[in-house]
């Protein structure tokens, strides 16, 4: 199904930007009018991580004028396997900043804002309001739910793209115009129920795959060329290097959204900063510069994780073994009276795994247990140490 064009064009091209993207110019459907559309443009892309890296690249290679990054993250050195935006030079840099720069040195007309934060219900619809297309590359349920969801409330289309281990997903939610993510899917999965790029892992250069089909997706909506993936999802497997497809029609008996009070719910639990049982990276990793008195660092990562990075002196006990036994598996790693005046400090890549541990851990630890999130996980903490360090 054809659309038309998402963006009126721009003012006409100058001479240096015409020879720029000359190979546009003469493309049947896009054109010297299609660039004025691309130039012209204001997207918000969700994310510079996996699958932002490669599409912003790619719209501000096309032309795109005005690009939003929103990321809460930094960079960090697992991250250079599959983030190709980002360099050695930007570890612990927020990838907001660096998404920023790194289009800075390939066009230097091309304006992007850079927003060091999370998209949440608080900023969401001012933000789709703002621009003329989304692009979806967030990592977890709670923030897609919310892209679906202001997306029909703004009326503003998304590209949405998903990534697991060597597969792909590829769509688009255009309210009005085809069904959105809730007719495909419409409860908000568990934040668990699916493993994470750190617990599952994740086929590096499908990123780029994905994430270039994203960037054309969101191309020709702007230039109106072309059949989005409106009703389809496109599903691609590195492994047998094979596309199809799943189409998908509007849920007739589906509830319309009218706020963002559900999804909000989701975005709370989404992290857990904030937490009354939080305890900073920063401060772990300074009581730990000092010889670690009173703290017990508990790991509940994987082992493979733990290859990548780990925090010295920690334990590991995997998350699936305190959802089963609760707090015995600690009790055979500390003994008794162990814990006695000291902050036992739950881990794991983000701060999501290590507060289910807890929460798994508190029916059935010693009263007086002093449990401890450590808030931002082993992402946080690595930065933290670097802080420290060029601080000394």
């Amino acid at each position: 199904m054809s659309a038309p064009a998402l963006v009126d064009p721009g003012p006409s091209l100058a001479p240096h930007r015409a020879a720029r993207f000359a190979r546009h110019l003469t493309l049947p459907g896009v054109g010297e009018l299609g660039q004025r559309r691309l130039a012209a443009a204001r997207v918000l892309v969700i994310g510079a991580g996996g699958l932002g890296a490669p599409a912003i690249q790619y719209l501000a290679a096309a032309g795109v004028g005005r690009m939003t990054v929103i990321d809460d993250d930094v960079v960090e050195l697992s991250n250079l396997q599959r983030q190709v935006l980002h360099t050695e030079g930007d570890l612990g840099r927020a990838k907001a900043e660096s998404a920023r720069s790194a289009v800075g040195l390939r066009d230097t007309e091309v304006e992007v804002t850079a927003l060091v934060g999370r998209l949440d219900p608080s900023n969401a619809l001012e933000l789709f309001r703002q621009h003329d297309l989304v692009l979806d590359g967030s990592d977890n349920f709670a923030t897609r739910y919310l892209a679906n969801d202001a997306a029909e409330l703004t009326a503003t289309p998304v590209v949405w793209g998903s990534v697991h281990q060597f597969s792909g997903h590829v769509s688009v939610f255009w309210p009005g115009r085809g069904p959105m993510l809730r007719d495909l899917f419409p409860e908000i999965p568990d934040a668990d129920s699916i493993e994470s790029c750190a617990e599952g892992g994740v086929f590096g250069v499908l990123c780029g795959v994905v994430g270039s089909a994203m960037a054309a997706e969101a191309l020709k909506m702007i230039c109106g060329i072309g059949e989005p993936l409106l009703g389809r999802l496109a599903r691609y497997d590195a492994l047998s290097a094979r596309w199809d497809e799943l189409r998908f029609a509007a849920d007739p008996d589906r509830r319309p959204v009218v706020d963002l009070e559900e999804v909000a719910v989701a975005c709370r639990t989404l992290s857990p900063r904030g937490r009354p049982d939080d305890i900073s990276a920063g401060e772990v990793a300074a009581r730990l510069a000092h010889g670690g008195a009173g703290l017990v660092v508990i790991d509940v990562r994987t082992a493979a994780e733990r290859e990548v990075a780990a925090i010295h002196g920690s334990m590991h006990v995997p998350l699936d073994r305190i959802l089963t036994g609760g707090w015995a598996p600690i009790a055979e790693e500390l003994g008794e009276g162990a814990v006695d005046g000291r902050d036992i400090v739950v881990a794991c890549q983000a701060g999501i795994r290590s507060a289910r541990a807890i929460d798994a851990l508190a029916a059935s630890a010693p009263t007086g247990t002093a449990l401890r999130n450590l808030a931002g996980g082993m992402d946080a903490y690595l930065a933290a140490t670097r802080s420290l360090s060029r601080g000394q």
